[in-house]
């Protein structure tokens, strides 16, 4: 029972996170793809900090931002009628910005493949923005999108430093697998630990394997004459 506890809470809150960042991601890497516009640099360059920066200091940014004294953590609160930060939904926050990048640079690499021959044709036959990019952009795009919702998946899932700081690792409530790993060390509970790790291994290997499936190896470019 214990070991499935905080798996079950990694894979909620992966799943939750998930959902967020494809909400957010897929119209971000839209805009990103296809507009141009005043400051599209740096809000590609924020959207991919998360995968570069240290685990403590996108977390302490995080906390600051999100805790009691920030503007987002108060309206959080106001909305809600409780704090985000060391509570499930501080995990999701922390899922979240660990699947954000690769939702929106596998979605805008999918987006940027795609012939823009058939939008411009759907539009002459008198299709509307929404309409092309309903029936014809995102389809299209669909398998690298896939691509990086489950690549950004496991990364939610593996994460351990941001959640740490945000949401702490109180047991049955924000410690997930990772954080729960962690602790099982430092209290000599090798075997939990070990089931932990295997189970994260097997889900990480799962996921690198659809990914494989979703974005076959690029061939030679056929040409049609």
């Amino acid at each position: 029972m214990e070991l499935w506890i905080p798996l079950r809470l990694s894979l909620s809150v992966s799943v939750a996170g998930l959902i967020v960042a494809l909400l957010v991601g897929v119209p971000l890497a839209a805009a990103l793809a296809l507009g141009r516009w005043r400051g599209r640099d740096l809000v590609e360059v924020l959207l991919t900090a998360p995968m570069v920066l240290p685990p403590t200091v996108l977390g302490y940014y995080l906390l600051v931002a999100f805790g009691r004294d920030g503007a987002p953590g108060r309206l959080y609160e106001a909305l809600f009628g409780t704090p985000l930060v060391f509570t499930p939904a501080g995990c999701v926050l922390a899922a979240t910005v660990a699947a954000l990048p690769f939702v929106v640079k596998s979605t805008r690499a999918a987006l940027e493949e795609v012939d823009h021959g058939l939008l411009a044709a759907a539009a002459t036959l008198g299709a509307g923005p929404w309409r092309r990019a309903v029936t014809i952009l995102l389809p299209l795009a669909r398998r690298g999108s896939a691509a990086g919702a489950m690549l950004g998946f496991a990364r939610a899932l593996g994460d351990f430093g941001v959640t740490l700081m945000v949401a702490g690792s109180i047991p049955g409530l924000t410690r997930t697998a990772p954080l729960a790993i962690y602790d099982a060390l430092l209290a000599g509970q090798d075997a939990l630990a070990g089931g932990l790790a295997a189970l994260l291994a097997a889900v990480g290997i799962a996921v690198l394997l659809l990914v494989n499936r979703a974005v076959p190896p690029a061939r030679g470019r056929r040409t049609v004459t």
